[in-house]
Parts: structure tokens; sequence; C-alpha cells
């Protein structure tokens, strides 16, 4: 598949600066499996297929089960999610949404699964992979699995 363009090649300042942010958030304290699920969630409601490729490869590698993540899309339906994570989807899609109106009861059901520096720390993972999704919308990226056919 071409790309538009290389954000890494072209633009190398601006490329790490977002993956420094990524990284910082990989030292915040947020469990490794939920940043992964939440990524994925976002990825999906955003459809950037090579995100939802990557995520999906990295939360398996990272020990979370194939039924979880088949589930994520439906996450509020299906048992498989403890109330924390159901806590940081509802965020993350609220966010990626834009759903103004819902932020404060959301926040306050956040404050009873998670302390402030994992709410804040949650807002920017859910921020990163909507910023990364848009870079990989917008170079016209591959998924995972289409690399490894082509």
């Amino acid at each position: 598949m071409d790309f538009r363009f290389d954000l890494s090649a072209d633009a190398p300042d601006l490329y790490g600066a977002l993956f420094n942010v990524t990284k910082a958030l990989g030292a915040s304290g947020l469990p490794t499996g939920l940043k992964h699920l939440i990524d994925l969630r976002v990825s999906q409601i955003n459809g950037c297929t090579y995100c939802i490729g990557l995520h999906t490869e990295w939360a398996q590698r990272d020990g979370e089960s194939r039924e979880r993540i088949g589930a994520v899309a439906d996450w509020a339906a299906s048992p498989l999610f403890t109330p924390d994570e159901g806590a940081a989807f509802a965020w993350a899609e609220a966010l990626t949404r834009r759903e103004k109106d819902r932020l404060d009861d959301l926040h306050a059901d956040l404050g009873r699964h998670f302390d402030r520096a994992q709410v804040a720390a949650l807002t920017m993972a859910v921020a990163a992979i909507n910023a990364w999704n848009r870079v990989g919308i917008a170079t016209h990226r591959e998924a995972p699995v289409e690399r490894a056919a082509a």
C-alpha cells in the first residue's frame, strides 16, 4: 500500500514528541492490558485499520485473551470486563465521540474506580490514541495482517 507521507521521516521531531507521550503513558501506572484495550476500542471507533491490527497484536502478546479482545467492540454487553474497565471504556468512548453532556457522570464513575492520577493518565491515553489514529488514517497505513500477506 502506498503511503501519503511518513511522519517519522518527514517530521521526526513531531513524531518523536507523540512517541514520547506514548512512552510516558507506559510508565504512568495504567495497567498494560487496560491501555491496550482502550487503544483498541478507540481505534475501532475511529476506523483506523492499522491501529486495530496493531493493538490487537500487542494485547495478545501481553496476555489478553482472544475472547476479551473480540468482545471489546460490544464491551457494555459483555460479562468479560470488570467495572473498572467498563468505566474506562465509557470515558474513552465519550471523549472520542465528543459526548460532552455525559462527561460529568462518567467522571464521577471513574472516581469510584481510579484515583486522580489514573484518570489523568487514562485521559492522556485516549488523547494519544486518537492522535495516532488520525496519523494512521492520514498516512494511509495498512494493517499488520495486510503487510504480512503482501
